[in-house]
């Protein structure tokens, strides 16, 4: 049933002029529709990533606690290298086991993987990850 549904998520936006350039310009998403005139700041469909991201100005502050979106990259070093020559500012990685290998802001999992965390424009958090290969 859902195998064949195409993917979106809703990302909650304070302004839509300065998500769309981070969606875009940082991150290298394409815009798939947007609304025109005074619909413009309402609602937009980023292409990223094989999925769409729709960025929508809630009516009141929405608390996020554990829901976020994860990149799966193959390089994690190069793809953290090449958000923050963009500006990207990423959180300094935390120690999950005493096997936590910490390289700034990337954490590495013996036998699972590495992740690297970062928020968006608008405070959304964003992951990185990398599967361990082999």
């Amino acid at each position: 049933m859902l195998s064949d549904a195409s993917y979106a998520t809703i990302v909650p936006i304070r302004n839509m002029d300065r998500a769309v350039k981070f969606y875009t310009e940082t991150l290298g998403g394409k815009v798939h529709m947007r609304d025109a005139g005074e619909m413009k700041d309402m609602w937009a469909s980023i292409k990223l990533a094989g999925s769409e991201f729709w960025l929508i100005p809630p009516e009141k502050r929405e608390k996020r606690e554990l829901s976020y979106s994860v990149f799966a990259v193959k390089d994690i070093t190069s793809a953290v290298r090449d958000l923050k020559a963009k500006g990207v500012k990423f959180s300094r990685a935390e120690k999950m086991s005493k096997d936590t290998k910490v390289e700034g802001p990337i954490a590495r999992e013996a036998g699972m993987g590495a992740s690297a965390f970062f928020k968006d424009s608008e405070g959304n958090l964003l992951m990185l990850w990398e599967m361990m290969q082999g």
